[in-house]
């Protein structure tokens, strides 16, 4: 019940904007329309609204037209950049403990509740949050709450899960351990952010995990899962004011929303802002070699995402990109080849994947870094800016076509993103990007030093 995470017409009113920081100043029980989405036709498809419980829980729904499924979602600001050393992979290690069961429901009761209705249930922790999810029918809506709030507020914990979830934690570290490309991810954060926080695998290791006590991880649930900390997202053929009552007495046990007790964040020191150059390589019997080859990208909230966004999708977004056409089209040197942005709070990294024979890695470095090095000379093509643009922008609004798209992008906007977008908004945004943006910033960025991580042969 685990994975990791390696991110119309519309209306918007000045409501949209919704930062964590601010649940706190904000009455309590007051609901706002951040959002009136109208079709073509002029009738409503999609309305967001967003009220603050009690302790600073925020409820954030979506009623979509047209549907008759609801995914719901609780996002808690903790992640693996929030732990010590000593704490380090206890996020990944909580979000399994919170199946194990509560003071209500055995872990048999939690998996059968939504099974039974022919529901979807999972979870995930990545570096900023923690996500417990479920898709289900729309009738079924206090259930999926019902369960999820159980899970937060009364889990239970005891010495017998802990050492028994210990043992899959070890497995599931060993079978990331055995995936190449988690590897040579993981290997590459290490050698861009070092011993930061950042710069450590999400699940932690055998050595972190084998160390976790009990005590421990009861010290950490209880500092970082407060309501201030929490978002409960609703998307689908929901309505609001029933969710928000669901989530009052789902949340509501053990007096979890009157707790006054604040959250702790950790803040992740200077120097995990800069990329320490270098090359990283793991050596494993396998019959390719992963490579990662990237520098120091963008913030998650740096105004340019839009345009970095446009730039890796030129570079490597698709079968039209430049490297697809020159590493795997012309030259026949990979099958797979990509270019990726990632961001977060305070860092960013930029970067290209190529998985490749032995003796071509060579090879295909070379093209890589000749590919880059052309952006920063020549930058990119008005024909290759409108391109990019339309794959990016037909990319993102498809992705958003179901509930559970739609529960993450308000997850994700109240958690950790200043501002709710309206599809229309990225839209405008994406084409906003000018030419001499996208070739500005392709200059910038990839004449920086590199960061290289290999792992293979």
């Amino acid at each position: 019940m685990s994975s990791l995470e390696h991110e119309s017409t519309g209306q918007q009113d000045s409501a949209g904007r919704s930062a964590v920081s601010s649940a706190a100043d904000q009455p309590v029980d007051v609901t706002r329309t951040l959002q009136t989405v109208h079709d073509p036709d002029g009738r409503v498809s999609a309305v967001v609204k967003r009220t603050v419980l009690p302790g600073g829980s925020r409820v954030v729904t979506e009623q979509m037209a047209g549907v008759r499924s609801a995914s719901v979602g609780v996002w808690i600001a903790v992640g693996s950049r929030d732990e010590s050393p000593d704490e380090h992979g206890c996020s990944h290690f909580l979000e399994h403990l919170l199946f194990k069961g509560t003071q209500e429901r055995s872990a048999m009761d939690i998996s059968v509740a939504l099974d039974e209705v022919g529901g979807e249930f999972n979870a995930f922790t990545a570096k900023e949050y923690t996500c417990f999810h479920a898709r289900v029918l729309d009738s079924d809506m206090g259930l999926a709450v019902d369960v999820i709030g159980d899970m937060m507020t009364s889990s239970v914990i005891s010495d017998d899960d802990v050492e028994a979830e210990r043992e899959v934690i070890l497995d599931e570290i060993a079978m990331h351990d055995d995936d190449p490309d988690d590897v040579v991810h993981n290997l590459f954060a290490a050698q861009a952010w070092g011993d930061s926080p950042l710069g450590r695998p999400i699940a932690g290791t055998q050595e972190s995990i084998a160390a976790l006590t009990r005590e421990r991880i009861v010290d950490f649930h209880r500092r970082h899962y407060r309501p201030a900390s929490m978002v409960l997202t609703v998307a689908g053929n929901v309505d609001h004011d029933e969710v928000v009552a669901a989530a009052r007495r789902a949340f509501g046990r053990n007096g979890f929303l009157t707790g006054e007790e604040p959250p702790v964040r950790a803040t992740v020191t200077a120097h995990a802002q800069a990329v320490t150059p270098g090359h990283a390589h793991v050596s494993r019997p396998l019959e390719q070699v992963n490579l990662v080859l990237g520098m120091q990208g963008l913030t998650r909230n740096d105004p340019r995402r839009f345009v970095l966004g446009v730039l890796t999708t030129v570079l490597g977004g698709g079968t039209s990109s430049r490297l697809f056409q020159e590493v795997r089209e012309k030259r026949g040197l990979a099958y797979s080849v990509y270019a990726f942005a990632s961001h977060h709070d305070v860092a960013g990294l930029v970067g290209v994947g190529v998985g490749c024979l032995p003796a071509k890695v060579d090879d295909t470095l070379a093209v890589v870094r000749a590919e880059l090095q052309r952006l920063t000379e020549q930058g990119i093509s008005a024909e290759e800016l409108v391109r990019g643009q339309g794959q990016l922008r037909g990319g993102l609004v498809l992705g958003m076509e179901d509930s559970g798209a739609r529960m993450s992008r308000l997850g994700k906007a109240e958690l950790v993103y200043d501002e709710l977008l309206s599809m229309d908004d990225v839209v405008s945004r994406i084409d906003a990007v000018r030419l001499e943006e996208v070739n500005a910033l392709a200059a910038e960025l990839f004449s920086a030093p590199e960061v290289l991580a290999t792992v293979g042969p």
